[in-house]
């Protein structure tokens, strides 16, 4: 097992450099230069000055140098300086949104999993049926509906019709440093209800939906019959056997899921004005800021190729024959 997860680390170390430097070259290629929303629209911007800021940004260097020297950066968490006004470095405008990010992704996978995993069981044991149908109906209808139209939906309804939650930001802005700890804990669960609806909603669809098939396949299987023949109680075949069969596609999805939701933040993000990475990703396109745009690259990439690693690992612990191919 040990030689089989060493494979892939390397495999996955080689995919993230193949990434970077793709992503690299694809935004050095697009048309116009980095620093032209900067400047162009400043009148008192020189030519002169333009080409400060361009050696300054080491912008005047071949492309291969700046790779290589970006390179070398992200090595030591250092993704420059921002293109923006402020010209922040990279790291400190993540290190502040990071959390943010992290907290409302993370309550949205455990969500996920707590509700859409239930579902699921509950679809394939009564497969055929009349609730099954209607499950079937609400989890396509979810998986299909627009993130951005629910939200919204959402905030016209709740926010602004009948005024029960807000629709942008974290916290209240008037009174909120007066706020008990409890009471601060409570409008931060109404400020993230809306949020954390859309970022579960299109998940908990299709978990639910991909266990189901999973698990009615497995139930159809022999060594299940063969189970239910030797007089097994059915909660022990359902949950002990077939279930833990069922879940093998399930932990590829997993950790597909984990990159999925930090990029879906970038929609809910922005439209309900929460200062989070998926909203420094938007700003940053919008304002042709390349060190921020790479750094949201590489963190996306290295959570995308996270979660595959995880997946594998799941596997292994799940399936003994990948352990038993692991050590040939």
């Amino acid at each position: 097992m040990l030689r089989y997860l060493l494979r892939r680390f390397l495999i996955l170390l080689i995919t993230f450099w193949g990434i970077t430097v793709i992503s690299f070259a694809i935004l050095r290629l697009a048309p116009g230069g980095p620093l032209d929303p900067l400047t162009d629209f400043n009148p008192r911007m020189t030519p002169e000055f333009r080409e400060k800021l361009i050696k300054m940004y080491g912008l005047d260097k071949p492309l291969h140098i700046q790779y290589w020297n970006w390179l070398k950066g992200i090595l030591k968490l250092d993704f420059g300086r921002s293109f923006s006004l402020d010209q922040r470095p990279v790291w400190d405008k993540i290190k502040e949104r990071l959390p943010v990010t992290l907290l409302i992704n993370g309550l949205a996978l455990l969500l996920i999993l707590l509700i859409s995993v239930p579902l699921g069981v509950y679809s394939a044991v009564h497969a055929g049926s009349l609730r099954d149908k209607v499950l079937t109906f609400v989890t396509l209808f979810g998986y299909a509906m627009p993130s951005f139209w629910l939200a919204l939906i959402l905030m016209m309804i709740f926010g602004v019709k009948l005024q029960l939650l807000p629709i942008s930001g974290l916290h209240s802005v008037v009174g909120y440093e007066d706020m008990s700890l409890f009471e601060k804990i409570l409008d931060w669960g109404k400020h993230l209800i809306c949020p954390l609806f859309v970022a579960t909603f299109g998940g908990i669809a299709g978990f639910s939906r991909y266990l189901r098939n999973s698990l009615v396949e497995v139930l159809h299987s022999d060594y299940i019959t063969f189970a239910r023949a030797k007089g097994l109680p059915e909660k022990v075949v359902l949950y002990k056997h077939a279930l833990r069969n069922a879940l093998l596609p399930m932990i590829t999805l997993l950790g597909l899921s984990i990159p999925g939701l930090i990029g879906g933040s970038v929609i809910f993000e922005t439209i309900f004005g929460i200062p989070g990475l998926g909203q420094l990703m938007w700003q940053a396109v919008m304002a042709r800021d390349y060190p921020v745009i790479m750094a949201n690259l590489v963190l996306v990439s290295i959570l995308t190729l996270l979660g595959n690693f995880l997946a594998d690992i799941g596997y292994a612990l799940a399936d003994p024959r990948i352990r038993i191919t692991g050590k040939k």
